[in-house]
């Protein structure tokens, strides 16, 4: 789960870390009283969506004083925003952030994250901060300092220390930044946090730091250990299939293409989306069903498919363990028939009750066109994709 800038500020500041003033304004009278309570003088107005690239866009903007920032925000409320994260498609903007404006003197990267190949939490930091990280990554990456952190003795000093100085601070900064590192990996595992980034992280021009802009993502699998962190879900940030997904604990993204996947088990979703593109279709989404699907469940996932109008096929890719291929069949002929779906259906189908779930599939009187193999599902249902 993503939440805002302004909510993941909050929940680092309870833990320690330092941020500059601001509030929330949801209509643009607020953005300018806000304004006048952090002085009236220069404020940022930023626009809170669930995408990066923000200033580039035009989403973050200074205003000279409380009545321009009024201004700003009546012209960002409302507006779609369209960065190089959120697609062609853009997003909403229903809420600004204004912040008060700070003399900035530095700018640098700061980020916690899972390392799942390590198997533990990775602090890294660049001196390169207000930069896409990936396109430092790539040109100079030389410049990202990293620390493993171990989960038993966790984020211990000597390491923010030993990456305040690679940043470059002087030991006056450095211990303020290693007691900022401290608390933001306080604020990681306190929340079960996934990522947290601070991009920048300021020194300002009187040698403060500060966490000028913060992003966090949270483990959906722990979040019924935070109920407060829970309620700061918006769905309006979301895409209303992943939503409607969620309801039936179906995990699924949607992606660009055409080709709608059904399978069960992630692994398997990953290799048939590759498998689609070596045959040179593109996948319209990532859907697990789950090994213990029922047939109801598989009803809802063909549901949300065929609420795609971008599918222009369907490929099922089913390997039959816990969930069985007859309840795999009857599940898929039940919401076909429901759905009255016309887009052509390849299904790959092994294990348990494989027979009886082909027998059901070819005596149903529907169209489905089945698949030896996933070279040959693949081959198939992109053939049939480019033909509809």
């Amino acid at each position: 789960m993503k939440i805002h800038e302004y909510q993941a500020k909050t929940i680092l500041a309870r833990y320690g870390v330092p941020i500059p003033k601001g509030e929330v304004a949801f209509n643009p009278a607020e953005a300018g009283e806000i304004a006048k309570r952090l002085g009236g003088g220069a404020v940022v107005v930023k626009a809170q969506i669930h995408a990066g690239g923000r200033g580039k866009a035009g989403g973050v903007k200074l205003a000279k004083n409380a009545e321009e920032a009024e201004h700003i925000a009546r012209d960002m409320i409302g507006m779609t925003l369209k960065t190089h994260q959120t697609g062609p498609e853009g997003r909403l903007v229903s809420r600004v952030f204004v912040e008060e404006g700070l003399g900035i003197a530095r700018e640098l990267y700061l980020a916690l994250i899972l390392d799942r190949t390590a198997a533990r939490p990775i602090l890294m930091a660049s001196p390169d901060g207000g930069m896409d990280i990936e396109e430092v990554a790539a040109k100079t990456p030389d410049r990202i300092f990293k620390e493993y952190i171990s989960p038993g003795a966790g984020l211990v000093p000597f390491q923010g220390r030993k990456l305040s100085f690679a940043l470059g601070l002087d030991a006056a900064q450095a211990i303020k930044a290693t007691k900022l590192m401290l608390a933001l990996y306080e604020a990681f595992k306190g929340t079960d946090a996934s990522m947290v980034e601070i991009n920048p992280l300021v020194v300002t021009t009187g040698g403060d730091l500060l966490a000028l802009d913060a992003k966090m993502n949270f483990d959906d699998n722990a979040l019924y250990r935070h109920p407060d962190i829970r309620e700061l879900r918006d769905l309006g940030e979301e895409d209303p299939l992943e939503i409607e997904a969620s309801k039936f604990s179906l995990n699924y993204i949607r992606l660009d293409g055409s080709i709608g996947c059904m399978v069960n088990g992630a692994g398997l979703a990953m290799a048939t989306m590759d498998i689609i593109k070596l045959a040179g279709g593109e996948p319209a989404n990532f859907l697990d069903v789950g090994g213990g699907a029922n047939a109801e469940q598989i009803r809802n996932a063909f549901k949300i498919l065929m609420a795609d109008k971008n599918v222009k096929a369907v490929l099922i890719n089913i390997f039959g363990g816990i969930l069985r291929c007859d309840v795999l069949a009857a599940g898929v002929i039940a919401a076909v028939k429901e759905l009255d779906v016309k887009v052509p259906i390849v299904v790959r189908m092994e294990g348990t009750n494989v027979e009886q779930g082909k027998l059901m599939l070819k005596d149903s009187g529907l169209n489905f066109a089945a698949a030896d193999g996933m070279g040959d599902a693949a081959t198939k249902v992109v053939t049939l994709a480019k033909a509809h």
